[in-house]
């Protein structure tokens, strides 16, 4: 089983992942959130200039970010900074749209700019629409090398719903998750499983990449410490975020426990509080995946980390991976929070040798 990261993107970036090489992790993945984070095609070309061994994948790409060709160009140049190293990690956006106070992006129009790209990078002409017509495309002097078309950059997919499973084994891409613990993730890549076999594959050709926040405790560490709370606190507060804005952009699908009901009220308070108005999505992302603000740190318990999280002692998550790694899947990543990387590194890094 592989072992990865995730990280937002930053002119840093390649100073985590140049450690993280040398600890024996195998992906590096990096958002692709405008306004929140770095550039991630300007992090990634800072990394691949720095490592030599781990791939470096987008984690997820939004395709309303950029238009397809450029896209397709932006992996083509990493390629060649970095040969046979490079993942495309795609999704219809959460984060990256409600920034901006959009909702995701239609699967169809997903499914569309994943043809594009693809047969882009594979040195073909592809018919692309933009401003209402369609036109064929190509990359126009792959021999000079400035891009790389000769290494397969491979496609996966961040799908948490039963169509956007459909439409992963439709195209035979990689799969990914976001878990918050080892049942949560073997109850995904059983329905993941059914997809995939509805559309005639073999299960032994999914690779399966389950994604988690959460905090190693040391021994005798309760899960509301300072430092569980930093590291996996940012991850627990994305479903309280979700939930406050299912009635102007939908759902991320993760339902929360009973018990929070109480959390989950107070945090719509707060949400509805943010300025101005017509724009809360402002404050409710600030922060995504990278640290907690001060009013969300009353609802983020240490029972939340527990319940919401891959949090646990070194024993536990290391008996949770050795279950995933028996049940199929091919790679995990974790986040790494702004702040903490070299330790949280460490730390995973420990973790997965017992495995």
């Amino acid at each position: 089983m592989d072992l990865g990261i995730l990280l937002a993107a930053s002119s840093h970036s390649w100073k985590v992942v140049k450690r993280a090489e040398e600890l024996g992790y195998t992906h590096a993945w990096f958002h692709d959130t405008q306004l929140l984070d770095a550039d991630v095609f300007v992090a990634m070309a800072a990394v691949a200039m720095q490592t030599s061994r781990i791939r470096l994948g987008t984690g997820v790409l939004i395709p309303s970010n950029r238009i397809a060709p450029v896209t397709a160009n932006a992996l083509a140049s990493l390629n060649a900074l970095a040969p046979g190293r490079i993942d495309f990690g795609v999704s219809t956006g959460f984060t990256a749209r409600r920034t901006m106070g959009l909702r995701a992006i239609p699967l169809a129009k997903l499914e569309d700019y994943i043809r594009v790209v693809q047969g882009l990078l594979n040195g073909e002409t592809v018919e692309w629409s933009e401003e209402s017509s369609s036109r064929k495309i190509r990359f126009l002097n792959p021999e000079l090398g400035m891009t790389n078309l000769r290494d397969p950059i491979p496609v996966h997919v961040s799908a948490f719903g039963p169509r956007g499973r459909q439409l992963t084994a439709k195209l035979g891409a990689g799969w990914i998750m976001a878990m918050r613990n080892a049942d949560w993730a073997l109850a995904g890549l059983a329905e993941m499983r059914k997809a995939w076999q509805a559309a005639g594959r073999d299960v032994k050709d999914l690779y399966a990449t389950a994604f988690g926040g959460g905090c190693v405790l040391a021994d005798g560490e309760s899960a509301d410490s300072p430092r569980a709370i930093a590291q996996a606190g940012p991850a627990a507060a994305v479903v309280f975020h979700d939930l406050a804005e299912q009635g102007e952009y939908g759902s991320l699908g993760l339902p929360l426990p009973p018990q929070f009901k109480t959390q989950a009220e107070r945090y719509r308070q707060i949400y509805s509080g943010y300025v101005p108005p017509d724009a809360r999505y402002l404050s409710n992302h600030r922060g995504h995946l990278m640290f907690l603000r001060p009013e969300e740190r009353e609802i983020i318990s240490g029972d939340a980390v527990r319940a919401l999280t891959f949090t646990g002692t070194r024993a536990e998550l290391a008996s949770s991976l050795r279950a995933l790694q028996a049940a199929g899947f091919s790679q995990v990543g974790f986040h790494i929070r702004h702040g903490h990387e070299m330790t949280m590194l460490e730390d995973w890094a420990e973790v997965f040798a017992k495995v």
